[in-house]
């Protein structure tokens, strides 16, 4: 979606809530369209109120959406698409947190270090600029601690919290190997003994911790009075519960009820796929759409019938024996003779017309996640921080390039 814009604003103090108000008013308004899926659905229930849209996108091929899936306000389509288009955009638009000159980092402290996700550390640790310089970083689902060690500067201390064993113990090689004082601990973060880790002064930060840990996190730290964290959201849909519990006093008066399903939609956004990757991905979702098709006709009822995932070695399959196997998985009756080579190509004709529909969906895919790191945002403001929202790197390095920084007023 949108690219960063040094003069767009970061957003703060009442902006937030502002913000807030705009998109919830725009994707409640709008939700016929963003949360039916098409892969569910052979007819999109919107399809009779935008015809000419429908026609336009299910004639495009599956090379024109792959084209426009990660810039899909770009496409001239009909109405309505360029109205929603241009309102994504605007309400899309957060400008870059401003970033500082940070120390080099020692030599070789970014081996073992994939290179896209070392660069995700070195913009976000550019982008922490507090009133106050940290004492203590508390490195949270730290993994190896790649992100505290970085962090670390002489005179401060670091704690990494990790659940894996296996993590931890490479971890502290790591520190060890680099000759730095990092404390590397196991701990379940959802855990109730958690608490105990924190104190006032630790400064938390969480580069893509997922769902429910980065909730524990704000929710803890608020609780310990740390005067300082900030956090990169990530999944949203990785939560223990089926709806989504707002988190804010805005969030929890909003008409918006959030399935998983809704919270996976701005998670959508591929940019790192490589070429085989795509491939297998395309014949996967072919060959269900091919099965959805063929499903519908064994039980007589034209309705989605979900599948477990599987593993990728059933791509190697013949289709025939993929589709009679997993018939057999969902106890269906006997598939009997099928015209197999038309039903394959019928899934891939649907691919390719359920991709381009998804287009219509992906202009709610930045505003619902803009939306989602509101919500935490203005929590953390009701627990007495003054919190900068913005971009910590282009989107290229990460579609998941939104940073909340909150200090204690």
């Amino acid at each position: 979606m949108p690219a960063r814009d040094a003069d767009l604003p970061v957003l703060t103090g009442e902006h937030l809530l502002a913000r807030f108000t705009a998109l919830n008013a725009f994707l409640t308004e709008h939700q016929a369209l963003w949360r039916p899926r098409p892969f569910t659905h052979r007819q999109l229930p919107w399809e009779a109120d935008h015809p000419a849209l429908a026609d336009w996108l299910r004639q495009r091929s599956l090379e024109d959406a792959e084209t426009s899936h990660n810039h899909p306000e770009r496409l001239p389509a009909p109405a309505p698409f360029p109205a929603l288009a241009a309102q994504s955009i605007s309400l899309s638009a957060v400008g870059d947190l401003p970033t500082q000159a940070i120390e080099p980092a020692s030599p070789r402290l970014n081996v073992d270090v994939p290179g896209r996700k070392w660069q995700q550390i070195e913009a976000f640790a550019s982008c922490l600029q507090f009133a106050e310089k940290p004492r203590h970083w508390l490195d949270w689902c730290a993994g190896k601690g790649h992100l505290g060690r970085r962090l670390l500067q002489t005179g401060q201390q670091l704690t990494c919290l990790e659940y894996d064993p296996a993590l931890i113990a490479s971890g502290q090689a790591l520190s060890q190997h680099h000759h730095l004082d990092a404390a590397h601990l196991q701990q379940d973060v959802m855990a109730t003994d958690t608490p105990a880790r924190l104190d006032a002064d630790q400064t938390p930060v969480a580069l893509h911790a997922c769902g429910d840990l980065h909730v524990r996190l704000m929710q803890l730290a608020s609780h310990a009075g740390c005067k300082q964290l900030a956090v990169a959201p990530c999944c949203y849909n990785r939560i223990a519960t089926s709806q989504y519990q707002a988190l804010s006093s805005a969030g929890k008066n909003s008409d918006l009820a959030l399935s998983l399903d809704d919270l996976a939609l701005p998670l959508s956004e591929t940019v790192t796929a490589g070429a085989r990757v795509r491939r297998q991905r395309d014949t996967s979702m072919a060959r269900r759409l091919a099965f959805d098709l063929l499903q519908r006709q064994l039980r007589g009822i034209d309705e989605y019938l979900p599948t477990p995932s599987l593993p990728s070695a059933w791509l190697d399959k013949p289709f025939a024996d993929y589709c009679q196997d997993l018939a057999a998985l969902k106890d269906l009756s006997t598939v009997g003779t099928q015209d197999w080579p038309a039903l394959q190509a019928a899934g891939w004709q649907r691919l390719a017309q359920v991709r381009n529909l998804e287009l219509l969906r992906g202009l709610f895919r930045r505003p619902l996640e803009l939306w989602l790191v509101l919500d935490r945002a203005l929590f953390l403001e009701e627990q007495g921080y003054a919190v900068r929202l913005g971009l910590f790197c282009e989107t290229p390095l990460t579609p998941r390039n939104l940073l909340l920084l909150g200090e204690r007023r």
